[in-house]
């Protein structure tokens, strides 16, 4: 059908086709009638009207052309306004175009971040003891590593549109107890911003907006492990218009989240997940059923007038210490991800802050996750449908966790196991290097493309 379409002739160029054979054939008969001249006179007569009529035409084309150039010619202030306005919209369009061609438009909608290159005691020099980047604080280490290999990294910070500040605070270890020592964490960033401040104008140019910091602590940008000393001290004011990746996040009013925040996950060496899951499959065989290892104090200790982790530790311990379905272990043991493993139920309790490490070993490894934190805020809740794969039981119920658990294992376990196996899951709350799509670093970018309402790059555009 679509042969004979194309073969087949307008009625319109059929008639003309038509008249033009009879005319032909009319003057071939004149011609031959009378010796040619006839024939002759009216081809000259049909070209002289077809030559007038065209001249006609472009004659009045020419005049209609003219009239308008006169009529709507433009002023000189009208064609320096074109200028002005074209250009800037020219310089839009390629830059648009060029971004649309990079492969983070799809994934980040073009963001460029610039990573300052400070001097090595802010960061590398901390690197020579090997627990800086390897301890749960460690993802300040962690996201400085990747985003250095980043599709999203600049070297030409003026059209960057944030700034990753690569200061390393935790990783000053006591010697008396050997745990991250943060009192230095104030003095070392402001330290870091004057450096920053006077070497380029983008600190000075936002009042540090676009900038990134890492704190990957118990309270966060509030730099202290204890509640009360937190809240206190508060937030550094030079860090008040920043943006802070921080595992502290609650879902009610905290002086150390009263900044621009992204709640990030504790650091888990993807090695070490990797290398458990090698020797045990994530669906393999789970023998222990409630699994808990870390401290548990049989008489709360009154430290300064604090209460290590609200009592529910203590709960925890008296209530099923005994318990046979309950595997309950106070002292540190080095292979104890082969445990998590191995278990249906992870309880992860607060400690001196919400979060706990336990969340993402618990996922990692595929044992649910209990929750025993009261208003916690969970990392990438876009990315890890929490609700799905864990369970929340508050902290005054800690003491029916063995029903609690008994009731979810006989009717829905299956689906929860289901969901939180997906790999996609636990990637999310994993740092690599370099940077894995799905990963945590990758869903830190994602939420900065969602902030570029602070890129100062957006405002100059705009303004261009």
């Amino acid at each position: 059908m679509a042969d004979s379409s194309l073969h087949k002739k307008p009625t319109r160029n059929r008639g003309f086709y038509v008249r033009m054979r009879f005319l032909n054939h009319h003057n071939n008969v004149n011609y031959s009638k009378h010796g040619g001249r006839a024939s002759q006179q009216s081809i000259e007569k049909s070209f002289c009207y077809r030559y007038y009529k065209w001249l006609l035409w472009i004659s009045l084309a020419l005049y209609f052309l003219s009239s308008f150039l006169i009529t709507h010619k433009p002023t000189p202030s009208a064609l320096s306004l074109s200028t002005t306005t074209i250009l800037p919209r020219l310089k839009a369009s390629r830059a648009l175009f060029e971004s649309t061609n990079s492969t983070s438009i799809g994934k980040f909608r073009g963001l460029k971040v610039y990573i300052y290159e400070l001097p090595s005691k802010y960061n590398t020099d901390w690197l020579q003891d090997g627990r800086c980047s390897n301890h749960l604080f460690a993802s300040e280490v962690a996201i400085h590593r990747a985003l250095l290999t980043s599709e999203v990294r600049t070297f030409d910070p003026w059209e960057a549109d944030f700034f990753f500040v690569p200061v390393y605070v935790s990783c000053n270890f006591s010697t008396v107890n050997g745990f991250p020592a943060i009192g230095h964490a104030r003095s070392l960033i402001a330290s870091a911003i004057e450096v920053i401040s006077s070497e380029l104008p983008f600190w000075n140019r936002s009042l540090g907006s676009d900038h990134i910091f890492v704190a990957s602590h118990d309270y966060g940008a509030c730099f202290h492990a204890m509640e009360d000393r937190a809240k206190a001290d508060g937030i550094p004011e030079f860090l008040k218009k920043s943006i802070i990746l921080q595992t502290f996040g609650v879902n009610y009013d905290h002086p150390c989240q009263d900044v621009e925040r992204i709640v990030i996950p504790p650091y888990i060496s993807p090695k070490s997940v990797r290398k458990t899951l090698d020797k045990s499959p994530i669906n393999g065989r789970r023998d222990i059923f409630a699994f808990f290892r870390g401290k548990m104090e049989v008489h709360p200790k009154n430290v300064s007038g604090r209460f290590y982790g609200k009592r529910v530790r203590t709960v925890m311990w008296r209530k099923y210490g005994n318990d046979r379905k309950f595997y309950l272990k106070r002292h540190r043991f080095a292979g104890y991800q082969s445990e998590i493993v191995r278990s249906t139920f992870c309880l992860c309790p607060l400690g001196w802050a919400p979060w706990s490490p336990r969340l993402v070993e618990s996922v990692a490894l595929g044992c649910v996750p209990v929750i025993i934190a009261d208003g916690i805020r969970l990392p990438f809740p876009g990315a890890v449908p929490w609700a799905d794969i864990s369970l929340t039981v508050a902290e005054n119920d800690v003491a029916e966790l063995g029903p609690i658990l008994e009731h979810v294992a006989s009717t829905n376990l299956t689906a929860i196991q289901r969901k939180l196996w997906d790999p996609s899951v636990r990637r999310a709350l994993l740092f690599n290097d370099p940077v894995v799509d799905g990963d945590a670093t990758w869903q830190v970018l994602e939420a900065l493309s969602r902030k570029l309402d602070r890129s100062q790059k957006k405002w100059r555009v705009s303004s261009e």
